[in-house]
């Protein structure tokens, strides 16, 4: 389990960042990014554009005929605008491919001071076990206690993501990871 200090946690989160910022998925990253603070949705491509940003397995999931342009800006406009927590994440899995850490990163992309990404690496890195289903109350946890976290250590919510990925990377021997995210 990490130690987590201000120092440590920005000690991995630079190290994540030498290794993948001038890579493709960073691009990806800062241009969602960029193009979500202005929109009230996300658009079918986009969605299929996060979704292989945090894993390429999926890819035919993501690109269902059920995910039309229309249900996917529907969808997405709904858990912007709202102000419950349990709606905003849970609509997000009504597309097809789409589960609590898929919707995760949706809501970071669109609020990343807000929302953590939720990944098996960081539950390592944190020694929380991961659960065979996620559920609203494991996620709400999390988030609460990234978010304190970060505030506790004075770092951004996506620094300590990158922390906590970046040091179960280095760290967590390959017979214990689980799931394949690719990146946080």
């Amino acid at each position: 389990m990490i130690g987590l200090s201000r120092k440590v946690i920005l000690k991995y989160s630079e190290k994540y960042d030498r290794k993948y910022l001038n890579t493709e998925d960073h691009t990806i990253e800062e241009n969602l990014k960029r193009k979500l603070e202005s929109s009230n949705y996300i658009t079918r491509n986009q969605f299929i554009e996060i979704g292989l940003w945090k894993s390429k397995r999926p890819k035919r999931e993501y690109c269902s005929p059920e995910n039309t342009e229309d249900f996917v800006k529907e969808v997405t406009g709904i858990a912007f605008d709202s102000k419950n927590e349990r709606l905003k994440i849970e609509i997000l899995q009504l597309l097809q491919g789409c589960s609590y850490p898929l919707a995760s990163v949706i809501l970071h992309f669109k609020y990343p001071d807000l929302y953590p990404i939720l990944d098996f690496r960081a539950l390592w890195s944190l020694g929380i076990e991961r659960p065979k289903n996620y559920d609203f109350k494991f996620w709400w946890d999390y988030t609460s206690k990234i978010r304190q976290i970060a505030k506790e250590n004075n770092v951004s919510v996506r620094e300590l993501d990158k922390a906590l990925w970046y040091y179960s990377k280095e760290n967590q021997k390959s017979s214990f990871k689980q799931g394949a995210s690719r990146r946080t």
